[in-house]
């Protein structure tokens, strides 16, 4: 076996464990948003959009208001606009604006939100 076929496999297992931590191994973090309260009295989350959304899961308590603040830093037009589905809210993000979207979950369960060309995509999980 000469050294190029060396380092071909090398390179190759590299590659197959990456792909399997990158797509299997890797955890989503859950951002608690009950103990975040705003001026308001409602619990706040600040939801970065840039290539995603940062954080992609957040958990929030059931029958509370929750104000999800977004602020788009990325010019793709592809997230120009959010879509909570499950909430009947489809807003425009404009560009280093901060959009606050105000929601109450009525049940239990895990939330999908995206982008308007349903690319990108958050997790609302209701506890």
């Amino acid at each position: 076996m000469t050294l190029d076929n060396i380092i071909v496999i090398i390179a190759g297992i590299v590659g197959i464990v990456f792909v399997y931590w990158f797509f299997l191994l890797k955890k989503e973090k859950i951002i608690e948003v009950s103990d975040i309260k705003g001026k308001d009295g409602f619990s706040h989350i600040d939801i970065t959009v840039e290539g995603g959304y940062t954080p992609e899961a957040i958990a929030i308590p059931l029958g509370e208001k929750t104000v999800l603040d977004f602020t788009r830093t990325d010019p793709s037009s592809c997230l120009e606009e959010v879509v909570l589905g499950d909430f009947n809210v489809r807003r425009e993000l404009p560009l280093h604006k901060k959009v606050s979207i105000e929601i109450t979950p009525k049940t239990k369960g895990t939330f999908i939100y995206s982008c308007g060309m349903n690319m990108y995509h958050g997790k609302i999980i209701v506890e």
